[in-house]
């Protein structure tokens, strides 16, 4: 089925489907969604390959994705999607922080990015938003996007973190994970010589000068970004 053949919100209802390798948190999603009198979850997938065979099976006219997902990463499923099918909208619902990830997963081709632990007016605001063809993000996301335009992309200005790669990020936040060289490399599916030259320039990057400064920084940067609070549409009352 191609681009050309998806016809949005059919039955006057848009069809969303959920990437996230999270059980209880497409739960909590699923059922966020079907409250809605004009949203209806169509599809859920946890990695890539089930991503695929539901946006041809079921014709989304939404996809929301997390930046970690099973055997994968979100930012590269949201390239793939944004080459195969490039008008379907795709938005990020992640417990991962907006200032490190935002703008890495809009220049991947997203539309918007909300955290999880947002209230669910935030988020299905955002569907609604990202469907009408807007971008959506935080107030506090957007003012530092504004800045960074402002300052033309200064270096003085910009985090450490932004002046990694995607991969040397998906690197860094499997090392604060607890993962060692030979897990990173099986898990992304590279050599271990790869990791070791993703290490390199990550301590360069981030002038730590030795293998124990990276991992304990990897450790503390893991530990400050993961968001410990339940997303209030996965409680139950």
């Amino acid at each position: 089925m191609t681009d050309t053949q998806r016809k949005p919100h059919r039955h006057g209802k848009a069809k969303v489907l959920i990437v996230d390798d999270h059980p209880t948190l497409r739960y909590g999603l699923t059922q966020l969604i079907n409250q809605e009198p004009d949203l209806t979850l169509c599809g859920e997938a946890e990695d890539v390959r089930e991503a695929f065979e539901a946006i041809e099976e079921k014709q989304p006219d939404i996809v929301i994705v997390d930046i970690s997902l099973k055997s994968s990463n979100g930012l590269q499923l949201i390239q793939m999607i944004k080459e195969k099918h490039a008008d379907l909208p795709v938005l990020v619902l992640t417990m991962h922080d907006e200032s490190v990830y935002a703008e890495r997963a809009l220049r991947a081709g997203a539309r918007g990015y909300i955290m999880k632990q947002e209230a669910t007016g935030k988020v299905t605001g955002g569907i609604r938003k990202v469907l009408n063809g807007e971008i959506f993000v935080s107030d506090r996301m957007a003012q530092k996007m504004i800045e960074g335009f402002i300052d033309n992309g200064s270096r003085n200005s910009e985090s450490p973190l932004a002046r990694l790669t995607d991969r040397e990020m998906e690197v860094l936040r499997l090392t604060g994970q607890g993962m060692g060289t030979r897990e990173i490399a099986e898990a992304l599916n590279l050599s271990r010589k790869t990791i070791e030259s993703h290490y390199a320039k990550i301590k360069g990057k981030l002038n730590l000068s030795s293998a124990k400064e990276l991992f304990q920084y990897a450790l503390e940067w893991k530990h400050h970004t993961s968001g410990s609070t339940t997303p209030p549409w996965t409680r139950t009352s």
